[in-house]
C-alpha cells in the first residue's frame, strides 16, 4: 500500500518579482494539529511516516476546492477516489481531501470516453469530462481542460495529478502541464521541484520557472532517454545514472557495483526502487542482511544521528542523501521501527521522495531535459523563465555554507559561476507556484507496504 500522510493549509503566500505572477499553494506536515483540527479530520496519520505531495486544484463554476497529489510518474488528472473501500482511518483521510461534483458545476461538459488508469499500487476507472480549472491565486482558470473522474478505485486515497509528458506522447489531449502552457499561464512548459528536507516541514513546486534560491552553482543539464530507449519504451523522465556510493562517517567512499543505470524521477512514489542486488548491497552495508517479507530493509534507528551519506551521481553533479532522510521511522504505540527508504525491484527503477528530497529539479519539456542540483534552502525567490534554455546556466543564490547547515551534516555544495540568478525572468506570464510541500511525513496516505507510483502508461 502506498504510505500517505498529509494536512493542509488553507490560502496563498507569494514571493515573486514585482512583474510576474506567482500562484503558491501550501502544503503542511501529517503532524500539524492544528491544521487538522480545522478540518476536522483528526485521524491517525501521525503513525504514517511516509510522504507523498498535494496541489490545491479549483475545479468548476463557481469552483470547488480538491486536493490531488503530485507525481511525475504518471500522466493524467484524475479526482474522486472511492473513500468507502478503504480502512475507517484511511477513509476519513480520504474524504477530507476533497470531492468535485459535476452536477454543481456550470461549465462542466461530459465527454464519453473513460478508462483504466493502472499504478504501481492501486487504480481507478475513470470518465473524462471538461471543466475549468485553476491554482490558488491565479487571476483567471484555465477552460475546458480535460480530466477524469473515477466511478471506482482501488488503494487510492486521492487523486492523481500526472505531471508526466502529455499530448501526442502519453495521452491524445493536453493533459495538465501542456494547458498551462497552452493557455498561457505559463511561457514554458517545464516545471521546477525542491520537495524539501524532512526538518523543513515544506518545499515547493514552480511551473513555468524556477526558484533559484533552491541551490548553490549551476544546474547540470542530463538528457531524458527517449522512450524508444528507455528500459520499458514509456515517455517518463529517465535519465543516465553514473553510479551509486556510500560516503560513511569515516569519509571512506564505496561506489557500488552496477549502478551505471537508467532511472527516472517520480514524485509520486515513497519509496525509491533500485535492482535487487544493487538494494541488498546497500542493506548490508545498514546492518541489513537481507530484505524482510514486506520487502523493508530494517535497520539500527541511532543510525539516523549519524553523518554520512548516500551518493546519486549523474554527469555534473552528484546528489548526496543524508542517513537521516534515506532512513525512514515509523512508530506504533512505543515502538520506533527504521528501515532504509529504498526497495527491490528488478522490473523497476525509480529514484522516489527519499532521493528527491535532496534534489532540486528542473523539468523541462520543451527540450526534453532534466537540470539538476543538490536542494538547498536559502529563501524563497520564484520566477517565470521566459524560454527553456535560459535554464542552462542559470546560478543559484545558495551557499557552501547554506549546504552545510541544509544538510546537517559536514560538507560542501558547488558555488560555481554562472549567469546572474533571475535574469531570464522578465515575462508577464504566469508562474504557478505550489510551496509548502512537506517533509518526514507529508502527504500520501496508508498504513503499510511500498510505493511505486509510477503511472499507467498506455495513451488516453
Amino acid at each position: 500500500l502506498l504510505l500517505l500522510a498529509i494536512s493542509f493549509l488553507p490560502g496563498t503566500s507569494a514571493q515573486c518579482d514585482e512583474d510576474e505572477p506567482c500562484f503558491h499553494m501550501h502544503v503542511v506536515h501529517s503532524t500539524n494539529r492544528n491544521v487538522f483540527s480545522k478540518r476536522a479530520i483528526d485521524v491517525q496519520l501521525a503513525n504514517r511516516s511516509d510522504i507523498a505531495y498535494y496541489a490545491q486544484l479549483n475545479i468548476g463554476t463557481p469552483a470547488q476546492q480538491v486536493y490531488v497529489q503530485l507525481d511525475t510518474g504518471s500522466f493524467e488528472l484524475w479526482v474522486n477516489p472511492t473513500c468507502s473501500s478503504l480502512s475507517s482511518s484511511d477513509a476519513t483521510f480520504c474524504q477530507a481531501t476533497g470531492f468535485y461534483n459535476e452536477s454543481e458545476s456550470s461549465t462542466v461538459k461530459a465527454l464519453t470516453t473513460g478508462k483504466t488508469l493502472a499504478y504501481g499500487l492501486g487504480s481507478a476507472n475513470i470518465t473524462y469530462v471538461e471543466d475549468s480549472i485553476s491554482l490558488p491565486g491565479a487571476a483567471e482558470p484555465m477552460t475546458n481542460v480535460q480530466f477524469g473522474v473515477a466511478t471506482s478505485s482501488t488503494e487510492e486515497f486521492s487523486g492523481i495529478l500526472g505531471i508526466g509528458y502529455g499530448m501526442g506522447k502519453t495521452t491524445t489531449y493536453p493533459n495538465f502541464v501542456d494547458q498551462l502552457s497552452l493557455q498561457n499561464q505559463t511561457s514554458v512548459k517545464a516545471f521546477s521541484v525542491g520537495l524539501g528536507s524532512k526538518t523543513e516541514q515544506e518545499g515547493a513546486i514552480v511551473f513555468g520557472g524556477i526558484d533559484t534560491s533552491k541551490f548553490a552553482g549551476t544546474l547540470a543539464t542530463l538528457p531524458i532517454i527517449p522512450a524508444a530507449d528507455s528500459p520499458d519504451g514509456v515517455p517518463r523522465y529517465w535519465v543516465s545514472m553514473n553510479n551509486m556510493s556510500l560516503t560513511p562517517p569515516n569519509g571512506v567512499v564505496k561506489t557500488y557495483a552496477n549502478t551505471s543505470i537508467d532511472v527516472f524521477f517520480d514524485t509520486g512514489a515513497t519509496l525509491t526502487l533500485l535492482p535487487s542486488d544493487i538494494a541488498n548491497a546497500i542493506g548490508k552495508d545498514f546492518g541489513a542482511s537481507e530484505a524482510d517479507s514486506d520487502g523493508y530493509y530494517t535497520v539500527d534507528c541511532s543510525l539516523v544521528d549519524i553523518d554520512g551519506t548516500v551518493n546519486f551521481a549523474f554527469d555534473g553533479v552528484t546528489v548526496a542523501v543524508p542517513y537521516n532522510e534515506f532512513i525512514r521511522q515509523t512508530t506504533s504505540g512505543s515502538t520506533t521501527t527504521c528501515v532504509l527508504g529504498i526497495t527491490a525491484s528488478d522490473s523497476f527503477t525509480l529514484l522516489g521522495d527519499t532521493f528527491l528530497r535532496n534534489a532540486y529539479a528542473v523539468f523541462d519539456l520543451d527540450n526534453n531535459q532534466i537540470h539538476l542540483q543538490q536542494y538547498q534552502n536559502c529563501g524563497s525567490t520564484p520566477a517565470a523563465v521566459a524560454n527553456a534554455s535560459d535554464f542552462v546556466g542559470l546560478q543559484g543564490k545558495c551557499t557552501a555554507s547554506t549546504a552545510k547547515m541544509n544538510m546537517g551534516m559536514s560538507g560542501s555544495a558547488a558555488t560555481s559561476t554562472g549567469k546572474a540568478a533571475g535574469s531570464s525572468s522578465s515575462t508577464g506570464t504566469g508562474t504557478v507556484v505550489v510551496t509548502g510541500i512537506p517533509a518526514a511525513a507529508t502527504s500520501t496516505a496508508t498504513a503499510t507496504g511500498t510505493a511505486t507510483g509510477a503511472g499507467s502508461s498506455a495513451s488516453a
